[in-house]
């Protein structure tokens, strides 16, 4: 079994990026925390709990693509930094890298919420598609077929969708019997119908064609985007079609 290596992307996350690297101690990994310019206590929490904390420009695409490149094992798991994974994604991970022909797989999400709609929307997480595949579950992919896909792009948002996309050009995207938790803020927040509509409106627009750059910039006054493309220091947000893939806050 190769070396893992995960990478955090984080952004003002004192609150959370603790219980995520709490998380992931029990992996034999090398932990990277790419962080974007927080100016919280963000950076102090990642070395205290003895990851390798690198600072990067800010920017979900730019973050991740930063942290892969300073990684340095054979297959890497991308974690979302207000998410935290539950001990059966830890032995899920752990037996899929375990496997020789095992190229790419997401986790299951959980939604921490108490809403009959969240159990429905993580069961969905477990198929893979466009529609229910998101960077939120966390990826995991040997480090062979993410540099053959030229990684994540250098995107505003959909990072996560672009990567998921172009792996299904060549590979299996395994659902692994796992699970990630990540928070239901945002549906709390917002509104659970209100929510799904707002993020399937930004997902079609770009499957028709829609840059990224043009999304961000017309969501820029949207406030369930707020995070995603604001200057200053933000609490994380969630937004997902089955789940809570933040589109790019980081």
């Amino acid at each position: 079994m190769g070396r893992l290596s995960i990478v955090i992307p984080t952004l003002n996350e004192e609150q959370h990026i603790g219980a995520c690297l709490e998380s992931v101690h029990t992996l034999d990994a090398e932990v990277i925390v790419a962080d974007g310019g927080s100016s919280d206590a963000t950076g102090t929490i990642a070395r205290r709990h003895g990851a390798r904390l690198i600072h990067v420009p800010r920017g979900r695409g730019s973050q991740l693509r930063a942290g892969a490149a300073a990684a340095g094992g054979d297959a890497i798991l991308f974690i979302h930094a207000d998410c935290v994974l539950a001990e059966s994604g830890a032995r899920a991970v752990m037996s899929a890298i375990a496997d020789p022909s095992f190229t790419i797989g997401t986790l299951r999400l959980r939604l921490a919420g108490r809403h009959p709609l969240y159990n429905l929307y993580s069961w969905f997480t477990r198929f893979d598609s466009i529609w229910t595949s998101f960077g939120d579950q966390g990826i995991v992919i040997r480090r062979g077929l993410y540099d053959r896909l030229g990684g994540f792009p250098d995107w505003p948002l959909l990072e996560d969708v672009k990567l998921l996309r172009e792996a299904r050009r060549t590979a299996k995207i395994h659902s692994l019997p796992g699970e990630m938790i990540t928070s239901a803020r945002r549906f709390e927040r917002v509104g659970i119908a209100r929510q799904q509509f707002r993020n399937g409106g930004i997902l079609i627009r770009y499957l028709l064609g829609t840059s990224p750059e043009s999304l961000a910039r017309g969501y820029a006054d949207e406030p369930a985007l707020e995070t995603a493309i604001s200057p200053g220091p933000a609490p994380a947000a969630h937004n997902s079609l089955v789940g809570s893939p933040r589109w790019h806050e980081a």
